[in-house]
C-alpha cells in the first residue's frame, strides 16, 4: 500500500476556513475519543477524516499531524518513520509543543531509536519541570523497553528509576493518569521479569523451561509479539524451522511493521524454503518501506525473481540495487548475471567488466571472470577476449580449477589443441582427484591421434568416477576405432547404457561393436533402440543409424 503523507498545505487564513478546521478538530477529537473507547473501526475512519479536513482547512494546528500519524500508523497506512516525519511536522509547526514532542519520541521509541525519543521526552520534560510527570513517566517506560529489548547500561537503569519515581511523585494529583501508567509499568515489569528468568534458562540450555516461562508470558501480558519472538530464536537455535516461522508470523500479526522480524523471515524463507519465493519476496517488499538498507532488499529481491525465472523483475531490482550503490561489485555482478539469463550480453558484458573492475576479492573476482569469459566465448564469438578474460581469472586465482578447465574448452573449440592439452594438464595439477580434466585432455589427445595417452587418460576418469556414462563411452570408443577391440569396448557401452538408460550414442557405439563382433540380432537391437531414442533426444542423424541397421541383413 503507498503512504499517505501529509505536508502542510498552503491555504487562506481568513475566519470562515480557520473556523472550519476548529470545527473539523472538535469533531475528530469525539470520534477518536470514542475510538479509544469502543475500538469500533468506524469511530476511526470518522476521526481520521475530520483531522484531514482540518488539515485542509488550517494547515498550521500541529495536533492533527500527530494525531492523525497515530491512526494512519495503527491502521498500517504509513511506516513508523513516516509518523515520525509527520510529528516533526507538528514540532516545525510548534517547537514549544509538549504534545509533539511526546509523540515523536513515542514513534521513535516504536522504530527503537531509543537515543532519539529520550531526547524528545527530555525536551517535552524542559518545556514546564514543574508538570512534567507524563513524561517522566513516559521516558522510564521508554527507557525499562530499552532495558527490556537491549543490553541496558547502569545508566538506563539509574534513568529508569529516577523518571519512574520522580514521574510518579508529580502525577499523585492526576489520578487518571496515575492509574494509566502504573498499569503499563505494571505490564513492563512483567516482562522484565519474565524476560530475567527466561534468559537465565537459556543460559544454563535450559530450552524448554524457557520456552514454557515465554508462553506464559504471551498469556499474561499484553505484549506477545515480544515473546513469541524470543520463542522464534529459541526454535531456531534448536534447528525447529517451521516452529521459527510459526512464531515470527505471531509477531507479525500483532505488529505487521516490526523490521527485525521482517528481515528474520525474509532470511529464513530464502534460506529454507526456496521454493516459497513469494512470501519472502512480500516480507522485503515491507521492508523497502522503512527506506533502510534499500540497496541490500532489491538485491535480495533480484535472487528470488531470479529463483522464480522472473527475468524482468530480477534485472529491475538488480538495477535499483546498482542504481543506490553503483560501485557495489556484488550488485553489479548480479545484474550482470540477470542481463545474461535475458541474453542481453551487451549489458552483462559491461556490468561485469565494472564488477571485475572493483575487484573486491582475487578468488571472487575470478569467478567473475569466467562468467564474462563464457559470454565472449558462447554467445559474442569472440575467441580472443575469451582466452584474455580466463587467463586474467588465472592471474587473479592461480588454483581455480574451473578456469583451466575453460581456457582449455576454448582452445578446443578453436582446435588449437596443444592449448588445449597444457590447460587440462594443469588442471590436472592442480586438482588431480578431479576426474574432468582426464576426460577432456583425452578427448585432445585422441583429436592428436596420441591413442596410448589418451587412453591412459580417459581410465583415470573412470576410476575416479566410475558413475560417468560419458567417460565410459568415450573410452569404449577409444577401444573400438583405435585398438580394433570391439569386445573390450563392448564392454564400457554396456556399462554407459547401465549408468543412463537414455544415452543415444551408447546404443548406437553398442550396436557397431556388437555388428564388428558380429552379434546381428544384439546390433539389431542396439540400433532400433538408438533409433527410438534418436526421436526424442536428436543426438544423431538417424539415416546413419538406420543405414548401419539395413546393413546387416544385406546378402
Amino acid at each position: 500500500m503507498s503512504e499517505q503523507v501529509l505536508m502542510p498545505m498552503i491555504g487562506t487564513d481568513n475566519i470562515e476556513n480557520k473556523e472550519r478546521a476548529k470545527d473539523s478538530l472538535e469533531k475528530a477529537r469525539l470520534a477518536h475519543e470514542k475510538y479509544l473507547i469502543g475500538q469500533r473501526n468506524n469511530d476511526l475512519q470518522e476521526a481520521m477524516e475530520h483531522y484531514v479536513d482540518a488539515v485542509k482547512y488550517d494547515p498550521t494546528i500541529p495536533e492533527t499531524y500527530y494525531r492523525l500519524a497515530t491512526l494512519m500508523w495503527e491502521q498500517g497506512q504509513i511506516s513508523v518513520n513516516t509518523a515520525i516525519e509527520q510529528c516533526k511536522t507538528a514540532i516545525s509547526l510548534s517547537p514549544n509543543n509538549k504534545d509533539a514532542r511526546l509523540y515523536t519520541g513515542y514513534f521513535m521509541q516504536l522504530a527503537e531509536d531509543y537515543t532519539s525519543a529520550e531526547k524528545e521526552f527530555k525536551t517535552a520534560i524542559s518545556m514546564n519541570p514543574l508538570t512534567s510527570g507524563r513524561p517522566r513517566m513516559i521516558l522510564s517506560q521508554s527507557l525499562l523497553q530499552k532495558i527490556n529489548s537491549q543490553n541496558g547500561t547502569y545508566k538506563d537503569y539509574v534513568g529508569f528509576l529516577y523518571y519512574f519515581l520522580t514521574g510518579s511523585v508529580m502525577l499523585a494529583w492526576d489520578r487518571p493518569t496515575m492509574k494509566m501508567f502504573y498499569k503499563n509499568m505494571t505490564n513492563d515489569a512483567s516482562i522484565f521479569t519474565y524476560n530475567t528468568v527466561g534468559k537465565f534458562f537459556e543460559k544454563f540450555k535450559m530450552y524448554d523451561s524457557a520456552e514454557k516461562l515465554y508462553q506464559q508470558a504471551i498469556d499474561n501480558t499484553i505484549h506477545s509479539e515480544y515473546f513469541y519472538n524470543k520463542m522464534g530464536d529459541l526454535a531456531l537455535r534448536s534447528k525447529d524451522i517451521d516452529r521459527t516461522v510459526e512464531c515470527y508470523k505471531k509477531v507479525l500479526e500483532a505488529n505487521p511493521m516490526n523490521r527485525e522480524i521482517l528481515v528474520k523471515l525474509a532470511t529464513i524463507l530464502q534460506s529454507y524454503f526456496p521454493e516459497n519465493t513469494e512470501e519472502a519476496i512480500d516480507c522485503y517488499e515491507r521492508l523497502l518501506e522503512f527506506d533502510i538498507d534499500t540497496a541490500q532488499i532489491y538485491y535480495e529481491l533480484g535472487h528470488l525473481y531470479m529463483s522464480k525465472e522472473d527475468k524482468l523483475n530480477s534485472i529491475s531490482a538488480f538495477k535499483l540495487a546498482v542504481d543506490r550503490e553503483p560501485e557495489n561489485p556484488f550488485f553489479n555482478n548480479s545484474l550482470g548475471y540477470a542481463y545474461a539469463k535475458a541474453e542481453l550480453y551487451d549489458d552483462a558484458i559491461e556490468h561485469y567488466q565494472k564488477a571485475i573492475a572493483i575487484n573486491p576479492d582475487a578468488e571472487w573476482t575470478s569467478i567473475v571472470c569466467q562468467a564474462l569469459g563464457s559470454i565472449y566465448a558462447e554467445h559474442k564469438g569472440n575467441v580472443e577476449a575469451a582466452v584474455s578474460t580466463y587467463q586474467a581469472g588465472i592471474i587473479l586465482d592461480p588454483k581455480n580449477y574451473d578456469l583451466y578447465i575453460a581456457l582449455g574448452d576454448i582452445h578446443m573449440a578453436d582446435y588449437d589443441l596443444d592449448k588445449a592439452i597444457r590447460s587440462y594438464c594443469d588442471a590436472i595439477t592442480l586438482n588431480p582427484e578431479d576426474f574432468r580434466a582426464y576426460s577432456k585432455v583425452g578427448i585432445a589427445l585422441w583429436e592428436k591421434d596420441y591413442l596410448e595417452e589418451a587412453l591412459v587418460a580417459y581410465h583415470k576418469a573412470v576410476e575416479i568416477n566410475p558413475e560417468n556414462e560419458f567417460a565410459q563411452n568415450n573410452l569404449g570408443i577409444l577401444y573400438l576405432d583405435g585398438l580394433m577391440d570391439a569386445e573390450e569396448a563392448l564392454e564400457y557401452f554396456e556399462e554407459a547404457i547401465a549408468l543412463n538408460p537414455n544415452y543415444t550414442l551408447a546404443y548406437f557405439n553398442a550396436g557397431r561393436a556388437s555388428q564388428e563382433m558380429g552379434f546381428t540380432n544384439d546390433a539389431a537391437n542396439y540400433y532400433q533402440m538408438a533409433i527410438d531414442l534418436n526421436r526424442i533426444t536428436e543426438e544423431l542423424e538417424e539415416e546413419d543409424i538406420r543405414a548401419r541397421l539395413h546393413s546387416l541383413f544385406e546378402l
